[in-house]
């Protein structure tokens, strides 16, 4: 045998002894070098600053450190789609809002990734409710849904209003809301909450639908009047607003999350170690109270919850989907 091939079986041979300790340490509850939380959302946004504030943490027995890895693109999609590619230890956590497994599926013909195979839940990372305001193009004297309903009747070219984006849970709330009253309200699809707001404090559209935490700067500043709060009960973060329920919309509930979840085919015991990381992130004071100035309640589960979440929101949205008549594609 030549010099250079013992050298080569010698180099493989450490190689698979040393991925074997790495293993046999991670087994035995070794914390990662680094942990990376993935995000299919660029910096600044919701999704990354929950990252990034779980991120940050994240207890040292778990990993000594912990990175967000924004892969953008396609709505969320891209990141969703590399986990195929990622290890399933646990060294990588991704984050989702539901809607990405929920409800994509219902509109996107083929989606590069099977939102049930291709993720193993791990817990619940933040719930939060939608709102649905007006900005000053409609009158004062409108003060609830039904009012800007028939406002909308009467201003025909002005019935529509923005979203955070096309297929996005607030734009089919808004598209519901018009359906409940046989009102056509056209949607104006935007890159994000905070353009589609300014856009209607600007007087170019009259309504937005979007998170409920997006409005509350400019509800304070007088610069938008929130009509309807889309969750099961009033949210605590505008407490005075009535819900779509309350205003007559029989069974209009709308609430979103946000998930967290290993690469497909996860055994158990990364992902149970994975969800104690992230319970002890989420239940830290200053993560909790970073997540509320967003409008967002910090919020743990275990596995077995978030399967069941997910699994429901999936068949919930198919028929909501339909009726809205919306494809992506």
């Amino acid at each position: 045998m030549s010099i250079r091939r013992r050298t080569l079986l010698h180099t493989t041979a450490l190689a698979q002894l040393l991925a074997a300790i790495a293993s046999r340490a991670q087994a035995q509850g070794a914390p990662f070098e680094t942990v990376k939380v993935v995000t299919g959302f660029p910096p600044g946004g919701t999704s990354d600053t929950i990252c990034r504030r779980v991120a940050a943490k994240m207890p040292a027995g778990y990993a000594k450190a912990a990175v967000v890895d924004n892969r953008t693109g396609a709505g969320g999609q891209i990141a969703i789609q590399a986990l195929k590619q990622l290890p399933n230890d646990g060294s990588v956590i991704l984050q989702t809002p539901m809607s990405m497994l929920g409800i994509y599926p219902h509109i996107y013909k083929k989606l590069p990734y099977d939102p049930m195979a291709d993720v193993t839940p791990v817990s619940l990372g933040a719930t939060f409710d939608f709102g649905f305001a007006v900005g000053p193009s409609v009158p004062a004297a409108v003060r609830n849904v039904e009012e800007f309903l028939a406002w909308c009747k009467a201003n025909p070219m002005q019935a529509n209003f923005g979203s955070p984006g096309a297929g996005a849970m607030p734009h089919f709330m808004g598209a519901l809301i018009g359906k409940a009253r046989s009102v056509e309200l056209k949607h104006v699809p935007y890159r994000g909450t905070q353009p589609a707001i300014l856009d209607m404090i600007g007087g170019q559209i009259p309504a937005v639908s979007g998170p409920i935490g997006e409005f509350t700067q400019h509800v304070n500043a007088g610069k938008a009047r929130l009509l309807a709060a889309s969750g099961a009960q009033r949210s605590k973060f505008a407490p005075t607003t009535p819900t779509l329920v309350e205003q007559g919309f029989k069974d209009m509930v709308f609430s979103e999350w946000f998930g967290f979840f290993l690469p497909g085919g996860a055994a158990a015991e990364p992902v149970a170690r994975a969800n104690a990381a992230l319970r002890t992130a989420l239940a830290d004071k200053d993560t909790i109270d970073g997540l509320a100035l967003m409008g967002l309640e910090a919020k743990a589960s275990s596995p077995a919850e978030l399967a069941t979440l997910l699994k429901a929101d999936f068949e919930k949205w198919g028929p909501l989907v339909k009726a809205v008549g919306f494809t992506a594609d």
